[in-house]
């Protein structure tokens, strides 16, 4: 007995069972997950409709947009949730694809755990299967693309969008995430580098139709002149970039002064206008046509401002001043005096105010060679929008992932039914490691199902012109769940987003088959202390 607490010593065979039940529980729980998302894949997908505590309503088929808004208690199923959140960062899409397919090969292990066989046997052949899929898929399966090809490309992002709300408007939104992406592309000495977060802005205005949105050579700012008798149109504009207030400093903690004769008073009204005059002279000295600062503008220097035909704009976001800078070749200054000719931007083609519905929105487009673009979306109504900007930010991330990793793989499940084929000859019957390759027909299987088709037979069908020809491109078409050549159809998939969906997916199954014990951290009461005798006991034992 070690201070006064009875020792608790448990038999091999409960240990195992209560292992045995949490593998089970846990199984279970990442099926529910894959449930609840299974019918959001393919083309025909069906929505969600989903309202958060506030009453905010999310109708999306995006697989996490849906997590992100359902609460769960399990942690199994949270851990679910964390590997779609994880695809969305990564590549951008196949954020249903992982779940459902984590969610199976979690359900195919399920009777090997049966059968007594331990869990990292399992986790064993689970992880060889991976690897070879991935070599299988880098290797034999993938093919290359040319990143000069616009049609080919186009191809790829429509494949990506038709299973999508946004697919009917499909041409559109390829085009949109084609040029956004091309934009915000920097390739510096062989260095690829393309900013979507940063540079590559939307912007939802309700109202109009969608077919109005579009991308545009340049930033738009919802923001409007600081003075009603400023310009709100100028031809190549010159344009000043500033990081700092054009109004006089104020302490940066409570400040005191004490005033003793008037003329004091007066003196110090007269530094603080005579600083604000000396920036604004700064300005002026490099006539530019348009300042943009991110912090205040003061009356006093909108007067001046003026007087020079200066038009202001202030409190932009540090974001959106970024943004500017990229797109009209300006610096951002942090102190007037510092400012000189190199830092004024040049390669703007109009500088225009807008009004659109009940708002001011400042346009700075037709640049010269801008490397930031805003995208203009408009739609029927903020949920609308909402949904189509999260559409269009799988598109966006297809367009990156192409640049950055050339190479494409057949959609519609036939790479799937291509790598399980591949697997299954691989290895002996009955062993984790087919049952990996059985797990990946859960895609071409819930594509059959979400389209109405008969499953087994269009599962059995594709099966067959798998094993018959050397061709890995037939898949199932979405739409109608008939078996096509998907090369020919021109749906395909960029290899990025297939590599990261199995090596999440089969991570996530791995991870959880390790789980033999769930300890919760929640408070119990105090339980009334052991008699002696069953302390005794327990000593004994």
């Amino acid at each position: 007995m070690f201070g006064n607490q009875p020792i608790l010593v448990l038999s091999q065979n409960t240990k195992r069972d209560s292992g045995r039940k949490v593998q089970i529980e846990n199984i279970n729980a990442g099926k529910t997950i894959a449930d609840v998302i299974r019918t959001c894949l393919g083309p025909q997908a069906m929505l969600k409709m989903l309202m958060d505590p506030m009453g905010g309503i999310v109708m999306t088929n995006d697989g996490n947009a849906i997590l992100r808004e359902i609460t769960v208690q399990h942690p199994a199923a949270k851990s679910m949730i964390e590997i779609a959140r994880t695809q969305d960062e990564e590549v951008g899409d196949g954020t249903t694809s992982v779940i459902v397919l984590a969610g199976e090969m979690l359900a195919t292990a399920e009777p090997f755990l049966a059968q007594n066989l331990h869990p990292t046997v399992i986790i064993r052949e689970y992880r060889q299967a991976l690897e070879d899929a991935i070599k299988l898929l880098q290797d034999k399966i993938s093919v290359p693309i040319d990143l000069n090809d616009r049609d080919k490309l186009k191809d790829v992002i429509r494949s990506c969008v038709g299973t999508k709300y946004i697919g009917r408007w499909a041409d559109l939104a390829v085009d949109i995430s084609l040029d956004a992406v091309n934009t915000v592309t920097i390739n510096d000495n062989g260095r690829v580098e393309v900013d979507i977060k940063n540079y590559a802005k939307v912007e939802k205005i309700p109202g109009g139709s969608i077919e109005e949105s579009r991308v545009l050579s340049g930033v738009m700012i919802n923001k409007d002149v600081t003075h009603p008798k400023m310009r709100r149109y100028i031809e190549n504009p010159r344009i000043i970039l500033l990081d700092c207030p054009l109004e006089y400093k104020k302490g940066e903690s409570q400040t005191n002064v004490e005033i003793l004769g008037e003329q004091d008073f007066t003196k110090m009204l007269q530094l603080e206008e005579e600083h604000v005059q000396r920036q604004c002279a700064e300005i002026i000295a490099l006539k530019p046509d348009v300042v943009f600062t991110e912090k205040g503008v003061s009356d006093l220097a909108q007067h001046y401002l003026v007087k020079a035909g200066i038009t202001a704009i202030r409190r932009l976001r540090k974001t959106d001043n970024n943004r500017l800078a990229r797109a009209c070749g300006a610096t951002i200054v942090n102190r007037t005096e510092e400012l000189k000719e190199s830092d004024v931007g040049t390669a703007a083609g109009r500088f225009e105010i807008k009004k659109i519905g009940d708002e001011y929105f400042t346009f700075v487009t037709e640049c010269k060679n801008p490397k930031a673009c805003t995208i203009l979306l408009r739609g029927a109504s903020k949920d609308v929008l909402n949904e189509i900007e999260r559409n269009l930010q799988d598109a966006l991330h297809v367009a990156k992932n192409l640049i950055l990793n050339p190479r494409l793989v057949a959609g519609g499940g036939a790479v799937e039914m291509a790598v399980s084929q591949a697997l299954a000859a691989n290895g002996a019957h009955n062993t984790p490691y087919r049952a990996v390759a059985q797990a990946l027909e859960i895609i071409p299987r819930t594509l059959a199902q979400n389209c109405g088709a008969n499953t087994i037979r269009t599962l059995t069908a594709l099966r067959a012109r798998h094993a018959v020809s050397c061709a890995c491109t037939v898949g199932i078409d979405g739409d109608n769940g008939e078996i096509v050549d998907m090369a020919v159809k021109g749906i395909w998939e960029p290899l990025a987003v297939k590599l990261q969906v199995y090596k999440t997916a089969v991570e996530t199954a791995i991870l959880l088959l390790r789980i033999d014990d769930i300890v919760s951290g929640s408070k119990k009461k105090d339980r009334e202390p052991a008699a002696p005798a069953q302390m005794a006991q327990g000593m004994q034992e």
